[in-house]
This record gives structure tokens, C-alpha cells and sequence, in this order.
């Protein structure tokens, strides 16, 4: 299912944020943080209003969104998995854990499965590398993912 929102909605829903927000020391990343969890990713729509009403350029704006992996330029499913692609979890079986991921969801990072139920990202450390390979599926982390582990958990994803 795909929500449409009206371009004149994201440009008044994001001056919104953008006043209540802009007086902050360093407002675009808390800024950018709230339209992503009103939106659910960051509307080409909203980065223009962004720029002018805190005097950046476009591409100052498109920049910071596009550097940080926690920002998305369209929608996610109803779920988020990500999966720890740092160098701990890497040489504690990491890589065959999301290789054993995508093929139970049928897709690759950066995708969503077909019925938009799942988007599978990869991120680069969630703080457990001592409890290595770790995951995170919609803000709660798991550590020491092991092949069933990884399927209850793409299993809950589906749900």
C-alpha cells in the first residue's frame, strides 16, 4: 500500500517541524529526524522547505540526507530490519547471517518485500559487538543471531 500525500501537506507539515525545531544549536539533523518519523523517509517535497526556512542551500540539505544511512528518501514497510554489516559482526558469521536474511525475505538491502511488510537495512554498528552478529528490527536489538534466531525473527517481521 502506498500513502500519497499531498505536496502542499509536506510543505506545511515540515514549516511546522522546522518552527518548532529551528532553535536548536545544529537543527537540520533533529529537524530531518522529525519529518523522517512523520513521514516514515524524507519527501524530496520537504527538502526545499527545510533549506530555505533554516537559509541553506538545496544541496547542503540533500547532502546530510544522503550521507547518514538512517535517513530514507521513500517509504519503508511496516517493518525495518537491520542488520549490523561492522567489522565484529563480520567476523562473527555476519556475513552468511545476511545472506540467510535476504533469502528468507527474497530481497536485498536497500528493498521491501512485495507486500511492504519488511525493509531490510544495513547498518554499520548497533553497539552489541560483543554479542556479535546483531540485529534490530523496529527499534529492538537482538545479539548472537544465529540461523534460528534469524528466521523467528523474519518470521515476526512478516507477521
Amino acid at each position: 500500500m502506498t500513502i500519497h500525500i499531498a505536496e502542499g501537506d509536506i510543505a506545511a507539515r515540515t514549516r511546522a517541524i522546522v518552527a518548532d525545531l529551528r532553535f536548536l544549536e545544529g537543527p537540520l539533523l533533529p529537524i530531518l529526524h522529525e519529518v523522517q518519523q512523520e513521514f516514515g523517509y524524507v519527501p524530496q517535497e520537504a527538502m526545499p522547505v527545510i533549506a530555505e526556512e533554516l537559509n541553506l542551500s538545496r544541496a547542503e540539505v540533500h547532502g546530510v540526507v544522503t550521507f547518514y544511512h538512517d535517513y530514507r528518501d521513500h517509504p519503508a514497510g511496516r517493518h525495518v530490519l537491520k542488520l549490523c554489516r561492522a567489522e565484529a559482526c563480520q567476523s562473527m558469521g555476519g556475513d552468511a547471517l545476511a545472506e540467510r536474511v535476504k533469502t528468507l525475505l527474497g530481497i536485498d538491502f536497500h528493498q521491501t518485500t512485495l507486500d511492504g511488510g519488511v525493509t531490510l537495512e544495513p547498518v554499520y554498528c548497533l553497539g552489541l559487538c560483543a554479542c556479535a552478529p546483531a540485529v534490530m528490527l523496529d527499534g529492538e536489538v537482538y545479539g548472537r543471531v544465529d540461523d534460528q534466531t534469524a528466521a523467528e525473527i523474519v518470521a515476526e517481521a512478516r507477521r
